[in-house]
């Protein structure tokens, strides 16, 4: 089994193909790496393919007409970039860069839409686990919109705990700046609300490693059913 197909067969968005299918994959796929800070697309740039992380981190974000970044997501081992505008064949919506140094599994979008087109079930395949990470960072960015700072938190933390282990805990992996910067927060205003939240015995914060202690309560916060106090 050669590398790229050794790859495919442990990322989520191809685990519905089947081994004959990842085999026909692996010929158009390629892996490529980046350095800290490379770019893998811009925004307004048409989509020319699928980008799945292998290793490391990719930072999604948006520049304000001010030019001060956004971060929307940082994805890691496993998760694909930009596949939306790859399936509508739209522009991509942001930028993205490698966050640190990264390797990233390429498939190009004509050689993919071809399999496709000779093969739809590639595509019914890929899609069911496209629409659950979809419905999953949609009602995240809903959440990001209605609540307050200490729901936002909340919600972005049950979702790291639901995508790393749902077992109570979770890593946070990256600085506390980056996380503020995606919650749309100040720096200190997150640490402010992680130390209320510690204080209150909803989590418990070892290091990067953050213990659930009350997922009632954290989940009512991130209704917006109740307050932090």
């Amino acid at each position: 089994m050669n590398e790229i197909l050794q790859q495919l067969v442990s990322i989520p968005i191809f685990s519905g193909l089947s081994l004959e299918q990842q085999k026909r994959l692996s010929n158009i796929a390629l892996i490529r790496s980046y350095s800290k800070g490379t770019s893998l697309f811009s925004e307004g740039e048409i989509a020319s393919g699928l980008y799945v992380v292998l290793e490391g981190r990719v930072k999604v974000y948006k520049l304000s007409p001010e030019g001060r970044e956004h971060i929307l997501h940082l994805a890691g081992p496993g998760e694909t970039v930009g596949e939306g505008a790859l399936f509508s064949g739209a522009a991509f919506p942001a930028y993205a860069e490698a966050h640190v140094k990264s390797r990233i599994l390429f498939v190009g979008r004509d050689s993919l839409m071809h399999l496709i087109k000779k093969d739809p079930s590639f595509a019914m395949a890929m899609l069911g686990v496209l629409s659950v990470r979809l419905r999953r960072f949609v009602h995240l960015i809903e959440g990001f919109t209605l609540r307050e700072a200490s729901g936002r938190l909340a919600s972005y933390l049950l979702f790291l705990e639901t995508k790393q282990s749902g077992k109570n805990f979770l890593i946070l992996d990256i600085t506390k700046g980056n996380l503020a910067n995606i919650l749309g927060t100040a720096p200190e205003t997150l640490s402010r609300i992680l130390g209320k939240m510690e204080d209150t015995d909803l989590i418990e914060v070892k290091g990067a490693k953050i213990v659930i202690r009350d997922r009632t309560s954290l989940q009512a916060i991130a209704d917006g059913e109740k307050k932090l106090t």
